[in-house]
């Protein structure tokens, strides 16, 4: 185990109980300040901890061009480090938070600086993100969307449980937590409609998903196995796929999502390491028939992390729509990219991989509207008695995951977006 893992460990800053940010997560993002530009820091309880500042100050055993990542608007930089040394600044940072650690907690002026309130601060989308590709790995969604829109008996598509099924999203419109949606409008054709329409879309839906990023790049033509997945994958977030769904209905054959998907993605600011979510692995679910010799792997490569959706009303009370978790996922991220680059496609730093909607076994744990209201069936009642079967204007949807263990939680904070009306 880690030694920044310990369970343990204790900070000299205030971590509340229940905090997703306790001295063994640390996870990295960029922030700003009404005195600093955009930079690098790591979540800490209730604060961030300015890293351009710690490194400013000597306190990382680094080069020049290393400390000057910290200044950079986005964390592509420093992940391009490699982990050998993003793994040593994690380390260091536990260190200089751990309660037996003077450097920063005796040195009350850097501390002032290098110290700040995550409520004065504003989190900003924390990687250029180069390309984007979203999987469709979750089986219980997968054959609840099969069972709403094609034959009940064979849900699943005849290639579903041989390879990791995905396809390339819109990385341009991927957007920081917080930041509003505008409803989509597209095309959209009712089934006794004999032409279809124009206008904003009435059944907008969000995905509950996660996301990775891969913090190393591979030269085209050549692939990664399961064995070597992980080195190639930095950390995790949280991650909200909106959707269109009578947009996507009309469209998607027979290339796929298009217009009813690149409106608008929003991910959480922070990036947990792979590191921190290390001593959460779990087994991964039986996969039958057998896989292809690619996709075959070793040991425990899903993550227990408890994951839930609540929908807020302008003006109103929230309402948790779902409680999921990722653990159910069926293709584990090690599959995903070594299928992804078994052809030869190359990845790049800061590239971000979505998991597809993750749904359990249960309606209550389902990760989609279209399947909590199975399709508009069951509609949802808030507590001011209004009814959601998907997304109306000026709901707030808020994602949040953690994990949790030998009283430990490693958090991800949240993942949140309004939606606005229609331009």
């Amino acid at each position: 185990m880690s030694k920044a893992n310990n369970p343990q460990l204790k900070s000299w800053v205030e971590v509340k109980p229940g905090s997703d940010f306790p001295i063994q997560n640390l996870p990295f993002g960029i922030f700003r300040t009404a005195e600093t530009n955009a930079r690098a820091g790591v979540a800490i309880g209730e604060y961030i901890l300015d890293l351009a500042e710690i490194a400013s100050a000597g306190l990382f055993n680094l080069s020049l061009e290393q400390k000057v990542s910290f200044s950079h608007p986005m964390l592509n930089p420093f992940i391009d480090m490699g982990k050998s040394t993003t793994n040593a600044v994690r380390a260091r940072i536990s260190d200089l938070l751990n309660s037996e650690n003077s450097e920063l907690r005796d040195n009350a002026e850097l501390r002032a600086k290098a110290l700040i309130k995550q409520s004065d601060a504003e989190m900003q989308k924390p990687l250029w993100i180069l390309n984007y590709t979203d999987f469709y790995s979750s089986k219980e969604h997968a054959t609840n969307v099969g069972i709403m829109f094609r034959d009940p008996a064979n849900a699943l598509l005849p290639n579903w449980k041989h390879l990791p099924v995905g396809y390339h999203g819109r990385a341009s419109s991927i957007v920081v937590s917080g930041t509003p949606i505008h409803r989509p409008k597209g095309q959209t054709k009712a089934d006794d409609a004999p032409m279809p329409s124009f206008g904003p879309s009435e059944l907008l839906d969000f995905e509950l998903e996660m996301g990775f990023i891969t913090g190393k790049r591979t030269k085209l033509g050549t692939s990664i196995s399961t064995a070597e997945a992980e080195d190639y994958i930095f950390g995790m977030v949280l991650f909200n796929d909106w959707s269109a769904r009578d947009i996507q209905k009309w469209e998607y054959v027979p290339l796929g999502p298009f217009l009813a998907k690149n409106f608008g993605s929003t991910m959480s600011p922070w990036i947990v390491t792979m590191e921190a979510l290390e001593p959460f692995r779990i087994e991964s679910p039986t996969q039958e028939p057998e896989v292809l010799p690619y996709l075959k792997f070793e040991g425990k490569k899903n993550f227990d992390i408890n994951l839930e959706v609540e929908i807020i009303p302008e003006n109103g009370k929230g309402k948790t729509v779902s409680k999921s978790n990722f653990k159910y996922m069926y293709w584990n991220m090690a599959q995903q990219l070594a299928h992804h680059t078994s052809n030869g496609c190359n990845i790049q730093v800061g590239d971000l991989y979505a998991s597809g909607t993750i749904s359990g076994p249960t309606p209550d744990s389902y990760g989609s509207m279209l399947e909590i209201s199975w399709q508009g069936k069951n509609p949802i009642t808030m507590p001011d008695g209004t009814e959601r079967k998907f997304i109306l204007d000026n709901d707030t949807v808020v994602m949040k995951g953690y994990c949790e263990k030998d009283g430990v939680r490693i958090g991800f904070g949240e993942c949140s977006g309004k939606i606005l009306p229609a331009l």
